[in-house]
């Protein structure tokens, strides 16, 4: 229960309770649809859905801030390609979050000379920018564990057999040495797979926005509702961030 109450207390602990709630409505709106008898509470859901949306909205309001904080920490990173691409996808958050305080904005009657389908267009631009940034430095630190376990068990490998023959060498287990050591990669690394998962789950959503790969709502909703989950994680145990090097 302590530990609930610091979570709910954090920002980002709610804003993560919300997501998922919306996310699940709409995975479970999706899944509904279809069925007779079932449009009260499809309705139900929609209303939750938007209602959930709105409140994020408010969680949201102060990101521009922390994105800002978060490129200043990400240009002192030691490894050239992690600095490169964090720098990149936090100056897209930080545009992002002002295109969506704008749209807040014109959501709350503040003014009305926002053209909403252009300044929509223009946060899923930017927030794609950011994740898909974010996957490529994800790729980039998977590449080197990759490149280190590959190392120690070639290593392991010749001190066994001196001529240096395995059954990596042959051509048909390429795959499954690709597949093994990727695994492998992963499992060693639970940050690196929560913040790869939570960005690939993410981008399903400006992806669609964008008409570059059209998704359904169960989908999305299930995508979003993986990251969530993986974001929630990061909440509740810090030591599952992955930390910049």
């Amino acid at each position: 229960m302590d530990a609930f109450t610091r979570f709910t207390n954090q920002t980002q602990g709610r804003d993560r309770l919300f997501r998922a709630t919306q996310y699940t409505c709409m995975l479970l709106r999706y899944l509904l649809e279809p069925k007779a008898g079932k449009e009260k509470v499809v309705m139900k859901l929609k209303k939750l859905e938007s209602s959930v949306s709105t409140g994020r909205k408010w969680f949201r309001l102060g990101n521009v801030v922390h994105a800002v904080q978060a490129t200043e920490q990400s240009i002192h990173a030691t490894d050239p390609v992690p600095r490169l691409c964090l720098t990149l996808a936090n100056l897209n958050r930080v545009i992002y979050f002002i295109c969506d305080t704008i749209l807040w904005v014109r959501s709350v009657g503040l003014t009305s000379g926002i053209n909403k389908e252009k300044w929509q267009m223009w946060a899923a631009r930017h927030y794609y920018y950011s994740l898909l940034l974010n996957l490529v430095r994800d790729l980039y630190e998977i590449s080197l564990q990759m490149e280190r376990i590959a190392h120690d068990r070639a290593k392991r490998e010749k001190s066994q057999d001196p001529l240096g023959h395995s059954v990596a060498d042959e051509e048909t287990e390429w795959l499954q040495s690709f597949l093994l050591l990727l695994f492998q990669s992963l499992k060693q690394h639970p940050p690196l797979l929560l913040d790869t998962v939570k960005n690939f789950c993410d981008i399903l959503n400006p992806l669609d926005q964008l008409g570059i790969y059209k998704s359904n709502p169960g989908v999305i909703g299930l995508g979003g509702l993986l990251s969530s989950i993986a974001g929630i994680i990061t909440v509740v145990y810090p030591q599952m961030k992955l930390k910049i090097r």
